[in-house]
């Protein structure tokens, strides 16, 4: 796993405050991502780990800080501008009835249509590819309503691919979904990283960040606490510290696990 370091960085956000509601939910958080990195953002629940990403792509409001897309600063993008530049995957899509997954595929492509065209030769092309990619094409005329979680989760995958940009956003793409689900996306996505693309991923899973990422930015309390290889940073005393759990991680021939110890020892208390 490696990524292609570039001079400007095709996401570099800096110093990001968010407040909703009168309540902060960032105080200065920091993400850089480049192409074929696939980075995972990670922390405990109410870290500020979909906020970022929110903010990050044009869909969150923030109050401070500094992002840029490809060197330029995303206040000055129009949307279909940003929609060129990144694809965001949210947890979960809507199912209306009816729709099947060529026709949602579809609309990956709208940022490429000016207003009154139809589709063209490339933009079919572009869809079947995406489906491709996927593995979505064998149930392409399925009902959406008929689908599973993981189906679901890889019919949203396509339709960020369809756009054609070079980062891919997702918030959570392996929640709720079983394990051979989880495998499946978590391996469509580091093949994506490792074909190019930029892959940035929000999970709570961090023995999947460990397995997945080239580099795990770990939130806490709206701010970035640490980047880097989350191998290396992902300690115990970080998931003490962060976490506020006895636990460590372990990688072993490609196998990854999260050992934690549930039930403090007797006399021993909790970090």
């Amino acid at each position: 796993m490696s990524a292609v370091a570039t001079a400007t960085p095709l996401l570099a956000a800096s110093d990001l405050e968010v407040e909703i509601a009168g309540t902060p939910i960032l105080r200065g958080a920091d993400l850089q991502i480049d192409g074929g990195e696939l980075v995972a953002v990670v922390g405990p629940n109410g870290a500020g780990k979909s906020t970022l990403v929110r903010a990050v792509s044009g869909l969150q409001p923030y109050s401070a800080g500094d992002v840029r897309w490809a060197g330029r600063v995303l206040a000055g993008l129009r949307g279909r501008e940003l929609a060129r530049m990144r694809a965001f995957v949210p947890q979960r899509m809507p199912v209306p009835a009816g729709v099947v997954v060529r026709e949602a595929v579809t609309i990956g492509r709208s940022s490429h249509l000016r207003p009154l065209r139809r589709l063209q030769g490339e933009d079919r092309g572009a869809i079947e590819a995406a489906m491709a990619r996927a593995g979505v094409l064998r149930f392409a005329e399925r009902q959406l309503s008929t689908l599973s979680g993981g189906e679901l989760q890889r019919v949203q995958i396509a339709i960020g691919l369809a756009q054609e940009t070079p980062v891919l956003i997702a918030d959570e793409p392996t929640s709720q979904l079983d394990l051979g689900a989880a495998v499946g996306i978590a391996t469509l996505l580091r093949g994506l990283a490792d074909e190019g693309l930029a892959v940035l991923l929000v999970v709570h899973d961090l023995a999947l960040a460990v397995a997945v990422a080239d580099r795990a930015v770990v939130v806490s309390e709206g701010r970035t606490v640490v980047s880097g290889d989350p191998g290396e940073i992902l300690t115990s005393d970080l998931l003490g510290s962060v976490w506020r759990a006895d636990a460590e991680l372990s990688a072993v021939d490609g196998r990854t696990a999260l050992h934690v110890a549930w039930l403090p020892k007797e006399g021993v208390r909790a970090p």
